[in-house]
């Protein structure tokens, strides 16, 4: 019997999440297989209501389903939902949130692409457990929920009594949570082949490569703030912390408070963040060798640049370089549109663009929470 999935759609939810997700369980046991095949899920797509909705991209959006059709589903799966502050994500259809929090006491298996993990906390789902997000989520889920343990290096976490919550982190790990259900209701091989059919491809590798340091100016510190901006322009100096502490014209120990209460990181710390941020630009658009980039935003040392880059990027910079770098064909394409427009500036052409006005890749200046 093909198990009941049902896929919650918020107006704040983006379609390709949803689409994407109800065609990989909608193939799994029997697409491009034999006639005789038993199909392994039951896809429907649940809104509050029916009828169309328009959804925060403006696509529209079918309800196959209404919450007040449905008693009983072997799964509910939620996906992304687009809010960036904790206003919007409180506006969330408190129907939608309730039907899911009584789907999981009614036994389903609960799980949550993206910042759809935000929606399981924001019902209460998570409380006291374990969770991942998107990298750009964790701020307002780290405000908003402290009692929830975030892994947001991690692509799947399971939760709950008997694994009943599983969270996949961001954008395209959505294929992986698809292709855990595919192998956990019809094995490892079927998983294989699904992923195959589909070009999916597991992200081993975690969300650490693909993260990004949060922009942030509204900390209210001045004094931090002014010196936030000429890291940006001098991030590979040699002495840069002791006379970012200088040019503070704080205390040592007063800069290193203020600035850890500003920005969530220690000042040795936030520099490291910074330079491997430069590093990944670099990696991503250049050609130096890998110690050439690692001199370039403050290491002389080439080993101990490698082993910074891989605690905080999750892999080898040349790995980095591999994975994030633009293929060649793709490359020829954009240079030869350059070509024929030759006063146009091209998006990632030249790093001095990224650290205009104390400018870097990360937005200007850094913040964890």
């Amino acid at each position: 019997m093909p198990r009941h999935v049902s896929i919650v759609v918020f107006r704040e939810c983006d379609p390709s999440i949803v689409y994407g997700v109800f065609d990989t369980l909608w193939a799994a046991g029997t697409f491009l297989k034999h006639a005789n095949a038993e199909p392994l899920f039951t896809p429907r797509i649940v809104c509050v209501g029916h009828g169309p909705m328009e959804l925060i991209t403006g696509v529209s959006i079918v309800a196959q389903d209404s919450i007040d059709d449905i008693e009983h589903t072997d799964i509910v799966f939620v996906p992304n939902v687009i809010v960036s502050t904790a206003a919007e994500l409180h506006a969330l259809d408190r129907r939608l949130i309730a039907w899911i929090a009584k789907m999981h006491r009614n036994g389903a298996l609960v799980t949550a692409a993206c910042g759809g993990s935000l929606v399981l906390a924001e019902a209460g789902l998570l409380k006291g457990g374990e969770a991942t997000t998107h990298w750009s989520h964790v701020p307002v889920f780290r405000q908003e929920f402290p009692d929830v343990r975030l892994h947001e290096d991690r692509i799947l976490v399971q939760s709950g009594e008997g694994h009943s919550i599983v969270c996949c982190g961001g954008a395209s790990s959505w294929q992986d949570l698809s292709l855990l259900l595919v192998a956990r209701y019809g094995g490892n091989e079927e998983a294989i082949r699904i992923s195959r059919l589909f070009l999916y491809q597991w992200h081993r590798d975690g969300q650490l490569p693909y993260a990004s340091m949060a922009a942030n100016v509204d900390h209210g510190d001045g004094a931090v703030l002014k010196c936030q901006a000429w890291l940006a322009e001098n991030y590979a100096r040699a002495d840069i912390v002791a006379e970012a502490a200088r040019r503070s014209g704080l205390p040592k120990r007063t800069f290193d408070r203020r600035f850890k209460a500003a920005t969530g990181y220690s000042p040795l710390a936030y520099v490291q963040a910074l330079r491997v941020e430069e590093a990944k630009q670099m990696l991503e658009t250049g050609t130096q060798p890998v110690e050439a980039v690692g001199r370039e935003v403050g290491y002389e040392d080439a080993a101990s640049f490698r082993r910074l880059f891989r605690r905080l990027a999750g892999m080898a910079p040349g790995d980095y370089r591999k994975k994030f770098r633009i293929p060649k064909e793709v490359a020829e394409v954009v240079a030869a549109a350059a070509t024929s427009s030759p006063g146009k500036q091209r998006p990632g052409q030249g790093r001095a663009s990224h650290l205009a006005a104390g400018r870097t890749r990360a937005g200007w200046v850094l913040r964890r929470e």
